[in-house]
């Protein structure tokens, strides 16, 4: 038993140091490349999966092992840590880190709590449709970055408003009534007079990455405040769980919707864009990809999903509960009424907007203006005005230009004083650097750049070509087989590798596949196309996993439990699309004169 302790006590140790020796055969009896870089990208697997290490530390095993095993130089290795993306997130955390400051997600969190309510399903419904329609025009990552400070204050403020409900209704233990509670207006930590100085538990380390959440309760304490508790104890106890299960469906919520709503538009995620200039570079005689044909093939797969993955959300962790969700036009409970005329005069209190907070807001506007304008797709974009200069700007440099704003802008304005004098205040920036520092998620950052450094050494050693060698023999196999194991395999590459990478190393391999078994290349080019945005299993596997997994409430096991769930439905849903309404669209059972008429030698049933 006491050897059982140790192995239970050292366990993380253990995986850490058997993981590489018992995988140590692999590239030391295959002494190829391929086997090589598979070594290094199942350690880094394992180690994602377990947690054995922090995220970001396991992020940097490719930087040493790449160079170590000669398949990048530490060069190659490091300028993949560092792309377009930690750009992207720089600007927008610039916004986000003003919109906290200055509790501006406090006053839009408040409103849309009176006006959706406080019911926790309908109001991640709303979530995940307003997210879902922003990553039909921005990146998922700046969806997902702009969406989640507002939902954590308001998962923070229906939880202070239950609380203060509780303490409306029920005496306290010594007969009086507990009058009503002044809601924190620093949100814990977080918005205190140093609220940057921010600290989270993520994969059992103390980590000072800035972020929108702070975790104040300690788990020892939480199991020994559940021995012995009284009836109203264990009800509270019970109120904490289902706020816990808020917490989680709504940080998934916008993770999910994200990259659901990007699979709408063509320029909605950068893997539609690569298979829309891959499909028309390869097949130039075929004008049937645009913006319009793809946004009719896609939207009622996107719908569908976002729907199907808002009931499976429910279901997971708060339970559907229909008799209490659709009680449309009932009259309200106590609690209800109570919680939502704690809204009501929590907003009250906010008073007028200030300049800090209508500077921010137009600010927000006019980033979200220069993204959806950039390039639409179906009108010129101000991109246009440099003809010379096409493709140069992207995302990264309108978030680079605003956050440089609040840099510069003054938080404070002139006032006068009774006798018409100017006040003059010294001169201070909306956000500082120190401010940004604290909020910027250093560790996110290196993360998604680990998944970076494995994408490009899977290219590098081939081992891509590898995988796409064994995918030959699926011609003999019936069409919609050969369809399901394309999104089955590329929805399982993209939860390890970045998806840009992953579409690019399987367009190449598909589009001959199709060509060589006499099908419609669109046939089997969407459905791949789709699946790759699929990533929902881990944190690393797309950025905006990782934004919403760097506030604190989510771990690994929750987002795989989740992730499965979603990733079922998707594939399911992207299946029935391209069996049933996709197929007149292009009329895919018909071989098109625009792809190069090869001779088939495999029978393929339809």
């Amino acid at each position: 038993m006491k050897i059982l302790s140790y192995l239970l006590v050292y366990r993380r140790f253990l995986l850490i140091v058997l993981t590489p020796l018992l995988l140590l055969p692999l590239p030391l009896i295959i002494k190829t490349k391929e086997a090589e870089c598979a070594y290094t990208l199942f350690v880094v697997a394992i180690f994602w999966l377990t947690e054995a290490l922090p995220l970001a530390v396991s992020a940097l095993i490719p930087a040493f092992m790449f160079p170590l095993f000669g398949i990048m130089g530490s060069k190659e290795v490091a300028s993949a840590y560092f792309k377009d993306f930690h750009l992207l997130l720089i600007g927008v955390i610039c916004l986000a880190t003003s919109i906290e400051k200055w509790n501006f997600h406090k006053r839009v969190a408040l409103r849309m709590v009176m006006l959706v309510g406080v019911n926790p399903a309908w109001l991640t419904l709303g979530f995940m449709v307003s997210c879902a329609f922003l990553s039909m025009w921005l990146s998922n990552t700046s969806a997902a970055a702009m969406v989640m400070p507002i939902v954590e204050a308001v998962a923070q403020q229906i939880i202070r408003a239950e609380t203060e409900a509780d303490a409306l209704e029920m005496p306290c233990s010594n007969g009086s009534i507990n009058p009503a509670l002044e809601l924190d207006e620093n949100i814990g930590e977080c918005e205190s007079s140093d609220w940057k100085e921010k600290e989270k538990q993520v994969n059992g380390y103390d980590n000072n990455v800035g972020s929108t959440v702070c975790i104040t309760e300690k788990e020892n304490e939480k199991e020994k405040e559940q021995q012995n508790l009284p009836p109203a104890e264990t009800g509270r106890k019970s109120r904490e769980d289902k706020y816990s299960g808020i917490f989680k469906v709504m940080c998934l919520c916008v993770a999910y919707s994200a990259t659901i709503g990007g699979l709408t538009t063509i320029t909605g995620t950068s893997t539609n864009l690569i298979f829309a200039e891959h499909f028309n570079t390869r097949y130039p005689g075929c004008q049937c990809i645009n913006f319009g044909s793809w946004f009719i093939l896609s939207i009622p797969i996107t719908v569908i999903i976002l729907l199907l993955s808002w009931v499976w959300l429910q279901w997971l962790f708060l339970g559907f509960d229909f008799k209490n969700m659709f009680k449309c036009g009932k009259k309200k409970t106590a609690r209800e009424e109570a919680s939502a005329q704690v809204i009501r005069e929590e907003y009250k209190k906010l008073g007028p907007m200030s300049y800090p907070e209508i500077v921010t807001l137009v600010l927000f506007i006019l980033m979200t203006l220069l993204w959806f304008t950039r390039e639409p797709g179906f009108i010129p974009g101000w991109s246009s005005l440099f003809p010379k200069y096409k493709g140069y700007a992207t995302d990264s440099t309108t978030a680079l230009v605003i956050g440089l704003l609040f840099f510069i802008i003054p938080a404070k304005t002139f006032s006068r004083t009774s006798n018409g004098e100017n006040t003059v205040f010294g001169y201070t920036p909306l956000i500082t650097w120190k401010e940004f520092q604290s909020c910027m998620p250093w560790e996110i950052a290196i993360l998604v750049g680990g998944g970076f450094a494995l994408a490009d050494g899977c290219e590098v050693s081939k081992l891509s070509e590898w995988v796409a060698s064994k995918l030959t023999p699926l011609g003999s196999l019936p069409l919609w087989l050969i369809i399901l194991i394309s999104c089955l395999i590329v929805t399982s590459v993209t939860e390890v590798a970045s998806n840009p990478a992953t579409i690019t190393i399987f367009l190449p391999i598909l589009s001959p596949l199709a060509e060589a078994i006499h099908v419609n290349p669109l046939f089997i080019l969407i459905p791949a196309t789709l699946c790759t945005s699929f990533a929902f299993l881990l944190p690393v596997a797309n950025p905006a996993n990782a934004i919403v997994f760097s506030y604190g409430h989510l771990n690994v096991m929750d987002m795989v439990k989740a992730g499965l769930g979603i990733n079922i439905i998707g594939v399911a849903v992207v299946m029935l699309a391209i069996m049933t309404w996709i197929v007149p669209i292009f009329d895919l059972y018909t071989y098109p004169s625009w792809a190069p008429n090869i001779p088939s030698t495999n029978s393929t049933g339809l």
